[in-house]
């Protein structure tokens, strides 16, 4: 009920003031974030007191670029320390404890602390800083309302799980009234729409069955482990870009235009143009911020592979305080160096798959299948546990290539999902070419018939007992 509720009120009683608007947006966003933990409303407030603050010093310094640099650091290490903190501080704590353990010493564990993780931190401490960083390196302008900031920071239709926004796309409209436009309000309904049923039914459909497959994967065959994994890349997908989906409906319903922060990876040809589909706000950041500070593509070619290198890595620590994350991004980089070497790293003049005839080339499908595969491959270490959970279920699937058709223990038809999934793909196909309006049918019967359908399986697999959250809300 939050929603259509603040959308009525906003447009009810803020349409005619800007900061009518901007007051309204602020409070039911910091509502929104209370919802989990009320307790950490002071770590947004606090991330948006100092960038702002550093943003307006950074600025008041310009001519001193070391003055610049210091207050920018500013931004940074408080990010950082609070993202390290809540986000990494036991991590670090085990692995100094482990180290100790394989030298025979044994460090008491009351080094550890119980740190409940606020939701969301990862996004909005990268959001905060990308504003002082494009101030340092003269991007936007600082903005002295305080209020117009405060709301771009927490923004709740992404505060929680993205899209990342930076200032030049977020904040210029939060700074500028808004008014009602029908057409937008429809078209942000029919993502939420579409967000919702890949959310619902596509990752929370097939979630119970990747959960029992990896939970007792040691009791499996290699076929079933295989069926897990490439479930759990649906789930995932559907997952987190079904919730990028609800974000920009619900951003459009408020008059403001978000990032699209998913372009139909599983149609990517290689790793490199699959990061130029998969999760695009968190990529570009890492490009804009990390990569190209480091030299980028600009140096020698060592140089470079080593950019890339850290990139991924920090990307796979990003994601969570585990080995498991660190060596999903080291799998990434090695699975894009020799794209990058072969120079098919660029981003591609066709960025459709099969532009001009409709139908995929047999080439076309075989890179398709390889780059799903290997990044299927990759999510075994995004998803399992530890890193020896990672390499028991690699070695299962290689070692034991028994065949067995695969039985959930409550009774999953695994027909309904194959044929689900098959016709999730097709359609996702058949809308490749614009991931803003999943609808686009000239015939109204079509239309009609799919917002049908769609709904009703929404509504088919709903389950009010049914609490799962969104994956990337841990991060």
């Amino acid at each position: 009920m939050f929603l259509p509720i603040t959308f009525g009120l906003y447009w009810l009683l803020s349409k005619k003031s800007l900061r009518a608007q901007n007051t309204f947006l602020l409070l039911a966003s910091y509502f929104f974030y209370s919802l989990w933990d009320w307790r950490f409303l002071f770590l947004i407030i606090a991330s948006t007191i100092v960038d702002y603050l550093v943003g307006i010093q950074i600025q008041k310094s310009a001519g001193n670029r070391n003055l610049q640099r210091t207050w920018l650091w500013a931004s940074v290490i408080f990010n950082i320390s609070l993202l390290g903190f809540f986000k990494y501080y036991n991590f670090f704590a085990e692995s100094f404890m482990d180290m100790f353990e394989l030298f025979g010493y044994t460090i008491k564990s009351t080094w550890t602390l119980s740190i409940v993780l606020p939701v969301g931190i990862s996004f909005y401490t990268f959001q905060t800083m990308s504003y002082s960083l494009d101030i340092y390196y003269k991007r936007v302008e600082p903005t002295k309302d305080f209020l117009s900031f405060a709301t771009y920071v927490a923004f709740f239709p992404q505060l929680v799980a993205g899209p990342i926004e930076r200032a030049s796309n977020l904040l210029s409209q939060i700074t500028n009234k808004r008014n009602f436009n029908y057409d937008q309000t429809v078209a942000g309904l029919k993502l939420i729409l579409w967000g919702l049923f890949k959310k619902m039914v596509i990752a929370d459909g097939i979630a119970p069955i990747v959960d029992d497959i990896f939970a007792n994967y040691h009791s499996y065959p290699a076929s079933t482990l295989v069926l897990g994994v490439t479930l759990f890349s649906f789930q995932v997908y559907g997952d987190f870009s079904g919730y990028s989906d609800i974000a920009i409906g619900t951003a459009k319903m408020f008059g403001i235009e978000l990032m699209s922060n998913f372009k139909f990876p599983n149609f990517s040809r290689n790793v490199a143009e699959y990061w130029q589909r998969w999760h695009v706000s968190l990529s570009t950041w890492f490009r804009h911020y990390v990569y190209i500070p480091l030299g980028g593509s600009r140096v020698s070619k060592l140089k470079s592979v080593r950019n890339i290198c850290i990139i991924f890595l920090v990307s796979g620590f990003w994601h969570g305080a585990n080995w498991t994350f660190i060596f999903w991004g080291a799998f990434h980089a090695l699975a894009y160096i020799p794209v990058f070497l072969m120079g098919r790293n660029t981003i591609y003049k066709n960025n459709v798959v099969a532009e001009n005839n409709g139908f995929p080339s047999l080439t076309e499908i075989g890179q398709l299948v390889l780059t799903f595969s290997i990044v299927t491959f990759s999510r075994i270490f995004f998803r399992s546990e530890s890193l020896t959970d990672s390499f028991q279920f690699i070695r299962r699937v290689f070692a034991n290539f028994e065949y067995l058709p695969y039985e959930h223990p409550q009774g999953y038809r695994m027909i309904d999902y194959f044929v689900l999934l098959a016709l999730f793909v097709l359609y996702e196909y058949r809308i490749r070419r614009d991931e803003r309006n999943p609808f686009k049918f000239k015939s109204k019967i079509i239309r009609f018939t799919i917002y049908s359908l769609v709904l009703f399986l929404i509504l088919l697999f709903y389950d009010s007992g049914f609490d799962r959250s969104f994956i990337y809300f841990q991060f």
